[in-house]
């Protein structure tokens, strides 16, 4: 099999860190994250990138180190927030087996404060938030085979929902996920809906 297993996109503060390791566990498999690919190789935080380079610095660091990613990885790969507003991103990202991690602003605020190492959130943050999901919403349902709900979710119940949602349960590895029993939360639907 060529290319990753998953591919997890969505935004700022939604969990595909945790869950990505988690999926890499119950897959056996191995996880990677294009921000922290690009952290190792600058040596400097992605906050200092943008206010020391700039946005489209950044970007363009960001659509490399996709690019090597979706090359060279055959585990998990989660990418940064606004990876998906690159074309070219997006068409290399066209019949992978792409997961739209998605949440609601108040999730967001919930989760993360709006932190203040987010330099795209420095001011208004959740305005600024609800200002860039409207801009990256579409776009990470165009790439997305499955979108899964995260608001109000474990990271185990979302990893879980990621799964069933690309129909992975027989690769998974018994036992390595955490007690995780998707019918514990009733009324809960797995959050499969699929854009192919």
């Amino acid at each position: 099999m060529s290319g990753p297993q998953i591919v997890l996109v969505g935004p700022m503060g939604v969990g595909k860190t945790t869950v990505g390791a988690l999926l890499a566990e119950r897959l056996d498999t191995g996880y990677r994250d294009t921000d922290a690919d690009i952290v190792a190789a600058e040596g400097r935080e992605i906050s200092d990138i943008f206010f020391d380079d700039g946005e489209q610095h950044f970007r363009e660091l960001e659509r490399a180190a996709v690019r090597t990613a979706l090359a060279e990885h055959s585990g998990v790969v989660a990418l940064g927030g606004g990876a998906v507003l690159d074309e070219d991103t997006r068409e290399l990202l066209a019949g992978l087996p792409v997961v739209y991690l998605s949440m609601e602003a108040n999730e967001a605020v919930r989760r993360t404060g709006l932190g203040l190492a987010r330099p795209l959130l420095a001011i208004n943050p959740r305005q600024q938030w609800k200002l860039l999901m409207e801009e990256r919403r579409s776009l990470y349902t165009e790439v997305a085979r499955a979108v899964v709900p995260t608001d109000e979710r474990a990271p185990e119940e979302v990893a879980e929902a990621v799964i069933e949602a690309l129909d992975l349960g027989a690769a998974a590895v018994p036992g390595a996920a955490p007690d995780a029993d998707p019918s514990a939360t009733p009324g809960k639907a797995p959050g499969k809906e699929n854009h192919a």
